[in-house]
């Protein structure tokens, strides 16, 4: 792998990086820090939220009290935050940018995983759904309440546009939402801090994504084999992982199954993040970006998988989904979870003094979309923890999550 080009956090940032001096500024104007850039403060503002701190107690795939050493998605967010960094440095990009947007791209999680979203999104199907990524955005922009003088955290358009567009354009150049209405919350946003959706996001934000996939694609196969679901044998034959395997099993043939593990998981993070710098490389070389809104208009996005890579990495998934997402444990535990999120809603919207004090206000007037909305923002913060013990404080039998 040719090392030319690379960059090591000592270097000029690229021409198409993003500048923090020409960032396009906050929706309420602040003068800024001295001793730090937008972005830095950004992902300091991120890093000292209470939706950052919430991420201790919320599910990635094992329920937290299933065990202390399984990823949370605290644990995750850091995780995808180290290899974006990593990402940044190497393509000589601004790290604090590719940090702070791969910190916040969770926030809008729910208890429970993808089960607390798949369950909350039918309950507000007739109020305008639930999407996570703009419940994020919700979040940031809105329900934080710390500063004196605005709601949310106030942060750059180049954070923001990373959190809601890191997976690529939301609309057409008409307004059209490419593979689904756009969410009601980002529209919103959009109006009055044009986030340009049809436009493909910063570098930065392209890196905070794949470092998503990455992370969670090696830490699921380290929390399987920690878990029993998954076994070494069993990862023989899956794209990647089989080879990986097969090496380190020829290299050190008397090593324990606990260290054979982590060799592969970490073998695997170095395999894919090169895989992505050499694939950067070669579409940056190919498109010769001048500036960044060279990066804007690319209609493509630039920082990603090699085509072989990405090939394997669908066989990984799919591997993983049946083995590990839908394994029937697994499932019993998501069935119990998806009990405890429907009934909260339902309990909730039924009688708004269910909810604490500061959540039945009176804000909603009545309105029946409005409450429900109320509802999901309020169901959408809690923990795994708190969600259940919202659930017994309610009910007098709340299901096992084991």
């Amino acid at each position: 792998m040719s090392m030319q080009g690379i960059g090591f956090g000592y270097r000029e940032r690229a021409p198409y990086a993003s500048d923090p001096e020409k960032s396009r500024g906050r929706l309420v104007p602040e003068s800024e820090s001295p001793t730090r850039t937008v972005f830095q403060r950004d992902r300091d503002r991120i890093i000292h939220s209470t939706a950052f701190r919430r991420l201790k107690h919320k599910t990635q795939v094992f329920i937290a009290h299933e065990g202390d050493h399984y990823r949370t998605r605290l644990t995750h967010t850091i995780e995808v935050a180290q290899i974006a960094r990593a990402l940044a440095r190497s393509m000589r990009l601004d790290e604090d940018l590719a940090e702070a947007i791969a910190l916040v791209h969770d926030f809008g999680h729910t208890p429970f995983g993808h089960t607390g979203e798949d369950a909350l999104n039918d309950k507000m199907r007739d109020f305008g759904g639930f999407d996570h990524n703009a419940q994020s955005l919700r979040i940031v922009t809105n329900l934080e309440k710390r500063y004196a003088e605005f709601d949310g955290l106030n942060l750059t358009w180049e954070t923001l546009e990373g959190l809601v567009k890191h997976n690529g354009p939301l609309t057409d150049a008409l307004g059209k939402g490419l593979k689904h209405p756009v969410p009601a919350a980002i529209l919103e946003y959009n109006a009055q801090h044009d986030l340009e959706l049809s436009r493909f996001a910063s570098l930065e934000a392209q890196c905070a994504a794949i470092a998503d996939d990455i992370a969670y694609n090696a830490h699921d196969i380290d929390d399987g084999l920690r878990s029993g679901l998954l076994t070494l044998d069993a990862l023989d034959a899956v794209p990647i992982i089989g080879d990986i395997l097969r090496a380190v099993r020829q290299k050190y043939p008397t090593l324990d199954d606990v260290r054979t593990s982590h060799e592969i998981v970490r073998r695997q993070i170095t395999i894919m993040v090169e895989d992505v710098i050499r694939a950067a490389q070669a579409d940056l070389n190919t498109l010769k970006p001048q500036t960044l809104s060279d990066i804007h208009d690319a209609g493509r996005t630039l920082i990603g998988f090699s085509v072989p890579l990405r090939d394997q990495e669908k066989m990984l998934k799919a591997f993983l989904y049946e083995n590990l997402y839908f394994h029937e444990s697994v499932m019993r535990v998501r069935k119990s979870a998806d009990r405890i999120v429907r009934e909260l809603f339902d309990a909730y919207l039924a009688d708004e003094q269910c909810m604490p004090e500061g959540w039945r206000d009176g804000r909603t007037k009545g309105d029946l979309t409005s409450r429900a909305r109320l509802v999901a923002d309020f169901l959408a913060g809690m923990t795994d923890t708190y969600a259940v013990r919202e659930h017994r404080r309610l009910f007098d039998h709340t299901p096992e999550l084991a």
